[in-house]
């Protein structure tokens, strides 16, 4: 009867001889978790101090400004400052009295002394990527002083990121004219076809086609196209947007005030740890992109529904690369047919107030001669006789690299990118000095 009693006391002996070994790993996996957070906290630590120290800000900061007739610009006078983690790129620019990145505008009366240019566009004349002195206006008036004394050439910037000619048309009626330039150089980028066309900027921004932040066109009751002056009230207006994901809306707050967090989501760790998380937990895919919904609504609205009919694109890119396409859907037409329309509307400011107009094409986005986007610029010009001042065929010359001088991030120019510009242009203005005269 002894030895029947033993074995079934043996499993509780047993139970608590394992015990130990349990607790011991319990305790031993309780520390390695702390001390894995702890290191974590570390680092994050350690991270956050070292780039608050590396890292003069975190974040772009470019204030608006409406102006009746104008449209949005920079606040006069106010502090820009552009960060380009990719590039460990940042600077801190003031913007001139008019509103624009540039030093202040010359008088009217040193204008008339010799000749002066005005440059018109984008991000590429905007340039918040180079301190002003960098800029290839700049520093093309500081080698003409030696190159071409004799024109005592000035010269002036007008740019605001993401506009095209017909947005930047006001640039010139209200500023720029009243230095009576001798050249006025519209500066053309690959974008400024789709940026001319009012269907086009509101499908990338998401503007109302009827109420626009800056000068847009509509064609007529005859099928005429016509200038819309910007609407002063056109934030209260605009297209739907889909609401945030959840981790979007996180992830916009932390990058704004966490210097680690911003390096972190620069490296894409943020994106890729929240699509691991989701991955494991099976989350539903969130809402999908603007660009879809805003064509829904855009394909119900008079000014574009035509324009949108057929054309399927297959994300963002398509908006930007169809012109490199041989056969444009109707709404590329459209914006074609409205950069005409724009160059159209310098052409004949120029020819009013005595001026020549020249374009500046640049990058190798644009190209030259074989390519189509070029291709529909130079049918443009040529059919006006509109010289071309092509940045790119002047660094294939050169054997510059047709890629370089250009950030990763954005694409922009930089010093070395403003300088070969300039450049090109002083190579152009030696050969036809008789713009000057």
């Amino acid at each position: 009867m002894r030895y029947l009693i033993l074995p079934l006391a043996s499993p509780t002996k047993y139970i608590r001889a394992l015990r130990s070994p349990i607790r011991i790993a319990l305790r031993m996996a309780a520390w390695n978790t702390l001390f894995v957070i702890l290191g974590l906290l570390l680092i994050v630590v350690a991270g956050e101090i070292y780039f608050r120290l590396t890292k003069p800000f975190i974040e772009t900061s470019v204030p608006y400004h409406f102006v009746d007739g104008v449209g949005l610009i920079r606040k006069p006078n106010a502090e820009l400052r552009y960060a380009n983690w990719d590039d460990d790129n940042f600077v801190v620019s003031r913007a001139n009295s008019l509103g624009f990145l540039d030093r202040e505008p010359i008088s009217p009366d040193r204008a008339a002394d010799g000749c002066h240019i005005a440059f018109i566009g984008d991000s590429y004349v905007e340039a918040m990527e180079v301190p002003i002195a960098d800029k290839f206006h700049v520093r093309l008036e500081e080698m003409a002083a030696r190159d071409l004394p004799h024109l005592n050439i000035t010269t002036q910037a007008y740019g605001i990121t993401n506009t095209g000619q017909i947005n930047q048309l006001p640039f010139y009626d209200e500023y720029a004219w009243l230095l009576n330039p001798k050249l006025v150089v519209p500066v053309f980028y690959f974008n400024d076809f789709s940026d001319n066309s009012t269907a086009m900027l509101a499908l990338k921004y998401g503007a109302d086609p009827d109420r626009m932040p800056y000068m847009s066109v509509q064609r007529d009751e005859h099928g005429t196209l016509k200038l819309v002056p910007p609407d002063p009230e056109y934030w209260r207006f605009g297209l739907p947007k889909l609401p945030k994901a959840w981790h979007e809306r996180a992830r916009k707050k932390l990058v704004r005030v966490s210097y680690f967090a911003k390096w972190l989501d620069m490296k894409g760790l943020i994106d890729g740890g929240i699509e691991a998380i989701r991955a494991i937990v099976s989350s539903p895919v969130e809402p999908g992109s603007h660009l879809m919904a805003w064509m829904r609504i855009l394909a119900e609205r008079p000014c574009c529904a035509s324009l949108l009919d057929g054309w399927q694109p297959a994300g963002w890119d398509s908006v930007y690369q169809q012109f490199k396409e041989e056969r444009l859907p109707p709404a590329f037409q459209e914006a074609l047919e409205s950069t005409a329309f724009g160059i159209d509307q310098f052409k004949r400011r120029a020819d009013r107030d005595g001026a020549r107009l020249a374009i500046l094409s640049v990058t190798a986005s644009m190209g030259t001669r074989g390519d189509p986007q070029f291709d529909r610029l130079s049918a443009i010009a040529d059919a006006r006789g509109i010289p071309i001042i092509n940045e790119y065929d002047y660094r294939v010359s050169q054997r510059h690299d047709t890629w370089g001088g250009h950030l990763h991030f954005g694409g922009h120019w930089t010093s070395t990118g403003h300088q070969w510009a300039a450049e090109a242009i002083l190579e152009w203005l030696k050969a036809n000095q008789d713009v000057c005269e």
